[in-house]
Order: C-alpha cells, then sequence, then structure tokens
C-alpha cells in the first residue's frame, strides 16, 4: 500500500504568510502540520509516499528530503497548478500503479492518525473508503449523504443545501479502482477535477464506497484562526521539559518546554508553551497556547495564544494576541508623537473633544 500526500495549493487563506512560505510547513507546535501527517502515515505501516508539489516544491524539498527521517521513500509529483484533488490522483497513476492507497491532504490534523483506519481498510478493502466528520456549516466542504443503514448513497462538493451535516475529511483510501473514476469525470464550476465526483461516479458504478466517521479531532489548518486552535490541541498534549537556560528571576509554570539553546530571562512563562531553540525571552511574559519557534527574540512584551516563525522579534510591545508572525518578522512599539486634533470648522460649528 502506497500513500499520496497533496502539498502543492496556494494556500490564500493564509497570507500572506504563505506569500513566502509553504501552507503545510507553517508549524504547529513547532512542527510543520505537514511532518505530522507523514508520522502518521509511517505510523500506519505505509513506507512509500508519493507527494505532490506546486510552486512550493524546492521549500518542501529541502524540509523533507528522501523521507528517510519520516521513516519513508519519498517520491516528488510536480503538479504546474491546483486543478483539484482528482487531478492530483490523474497525475500520480503512473506512481501508483496498481495499488492501494490512502491519499492524505498535507495541511490537515488528525488527533490520533491514521492507523486504525488503514487496518480497517485491508481487512476489508472496499474500492473506497471515506473519513467523515460532523460540521456547523458543510456548505464549506464535500459533503456525504448516508442511506438508512449507514451507507454512502451520494456525494456533494460545496453545495448551497447540504443534505448532511457530515463532511469529508482530507483522508481518502482507493483501491485502483479509483483510476477509471478519475479518467470519467469532468471539471466543475471551480474548473477543478473534484474527488467528491469520482466518488460519486464510483457510486453511480456500483463500486462498494464505506464510510467512517471520526469524533475525534479533525482541523484542515487553511486559515488562522484554524491553525491556532490546531497549536492550542497540540500544545496540550506535551510534557513539562527545560532543557535551555532559565535564570532565577523567571517563572515557568504548567507545560512549558524551553528547548536546548534557548534563554530565558525575567521572564514568566505560563504553559502549555513551546519555545524553540536559539529564542532569547527577555523581561517578558508569554502565556499558554503559545509556539515560538528558533532563535526569535522577545523582549519586553505579552504574548499569548499565538505561533511565532524563526527569525521574528518582538520588542517593547504591551500585548499580543491571537497572532500568527511570520518568519523575520520585527514587532516593535511605534514611536511616539504629540497629541493633537486637526479641523476644519464651518461658521458657527460647536464641538466637544474629550482630553
Amino acid at each position: 500500500m502506497k500513500a499520496l500526500v497533496l502539498s502543492g495549493g496556494a494556500g490564500t487563506r493564509l497570507r500572506p504568510i504563505t506569500h513566502t512560505s509553504a501552507k503545510q510547513l507553517v508549524p504547529v507546535a513547532n512542527k510543520a502540520v505537514l511532518f505530522y501527517g507523514l508520522e502518521s502515515i509511517a505510523a500506519a505501516g505505509i513506507t512509500d509516499v508519493g507527494l505532490v508539489v506546486g510552486d512550493t516544491a524546492e521549500e518542501i524539498r529541502e524540509a523533507v528530503g528522501d523521507g528517510s527521517r519520516f521513516g519513508l521513500k519519498i517520491t516528488y509529483i510536480p503538479q504546474e497548478r491546483p486543478l483539484g484533488l482528482a487531478h492530483a490522483v490523474l497525475i500520480a497513476r503512473d506512481y501508483l500503479g496498481d495499488d492501494d492507497f490512502v491519499m492524505y491532504l498535507g495541511d490537515n490534523f488528525i488527533v490520533g492518525g491514521i492507523t486504525d483506519l488503514v487496518d480497517e481498510f485491508r481487512a476489508t478493502r472496499p474500492d473506497a473508503q471515506i473519513l467523515l466528520t460532523r460540521v456547523s456549516d458543510p456548505r464549506a466542504f464535500g459533503v456525504a449523504e448516508l442511506g438508512p443503514t449507514g451507507r454512502v448513497i451520494g456525494l456533494e462538493e460545496k453545495p448551497e443545501r447540504p443534505k448532511s451535516d457530515l463532511a469529508l475529511v482530507g483522508v481518502y483510501l482507493f483501491t485502483p479502482a479509483v483510476h477509471e473514476a478519475v479518467r470519467a469525470i469532468t471539471p466543475s464550476w471551480r474548473g477543478e477535477l473534484e474527488i467528491t465526483h469520482a466518488l460519486q461516479h464510483l457510486l453511480d458504478t456500483g463500486a462498494d464506497v464505506r464510510c467512517t466517521i471520526i469524533k475525534g479531532y479533525w482541523k484542515d489548518t487553511g486559515n488562522v484562526v484554524d491553525m491556532l486552535e490546531v497549536n492550542r490541541t497540540v500544545l496540550e498534549t506535551v510534557e513539562r521539559r527545560i532543557d535551555g537556560e532559565v535564570d532565577e528571576a523567571s517563572e515557568t509554570i504548567g507545560r512549558v518546554v524551553v528547548e536546548a539553546g534557548a534563554r530565558v530571562a525575567n521572564s514568566r512563562i505560563v504553559g502549555p508553551v513551546v519555545i524553540g531553540s536559539g529564542t532569547v525571552v527577555t523581561d517578558s511574559y508569554v502565556g499558554p497556547f503559545t509556539s515560538i519557534a528558533e532563535n526569535c527574540r522577545i523582549k519586553d512584551s505579552e504574548l499569548e495564544f499565538s505561533i511565532v516563525l524563526r527569525d521574528s522579534s518582538i520588542d517593547g510591545v504591551g500585548r499580543i494576541e491571537n497572532s500568527l508572525i511570520g518568519r523575520h518578522a520585527q514587532v516593535t512599539t511605534a514611536p511616539s508623537v504629540p497629541s493633537a486634533h486637526r479641523l476644519v470648522l464651518g461658521d458657527h460649528s460647536r464641538v466637544q473633544i474629550h482630553t
């Protein structure tokens, strides 16, 4: 069995971060989202992975390499443009051959991994197996309709009037039967080859499409709000570890990780928090659910429920929260200017100004 991991896409909902970085490499608890997926695939006993890459191919190649650090063998599959999930299957045909495979969206996060799902598929081997979860607004997702017995009877992509609240999670398992289906469909109104249409084609031709409804945690980390929420979830699982330097004037409370080479001086750190190697925190407060990557400088500032990427500095800022700060960013106080009001008033005006 192989894996097909999708790591193309423009990441428009994470801009401006993704103007200069692949969305799959934005860190959660100081580890790229993509790495969690690759680790889940390796844990499920899959070693051969086709990694579909687009405009950020070089950055992903540099981060992932040949896959040996994950116990995987990576084959890179270039995709000129992100033309839909089914298009990714189409261009990976030669790599996949006649093997069963799991398709995993590289920006998705699933607590607990996919081992049980892969084991179930190997044991029963339907033509396709999909993962579903209940969502509050299914109009933003591919949506599955189930029959009275719980079998999949229909699928739609981002419907205006969803027939259920069951959204497709970004993990799919297929036999080679899917290859005929992706060749049979045509682009949607979005100009993409939708995997929901390929699944519907399988259903229409009598194929066995099964589903698993997950009750655990799943997130598509495609926007800042979800990225911060995933960061919070992962940080809740970290164990306290102080490998770096924390001086006597500092206080660390709860699940705090200070990596080797990091330094905390005259500061208060309230976990869960991760502070990366080479980072220096001075005269500051870092509050719960915050990840600070390597080689950052935090001075005379307050930071909470945020992600700070590597080589960034925050200096003299009263308080930052619910924020995602990119690489090499600099956040400082604005220069003080005289307070003044500028007015153009007509005749007989009456103005009240608070001073």
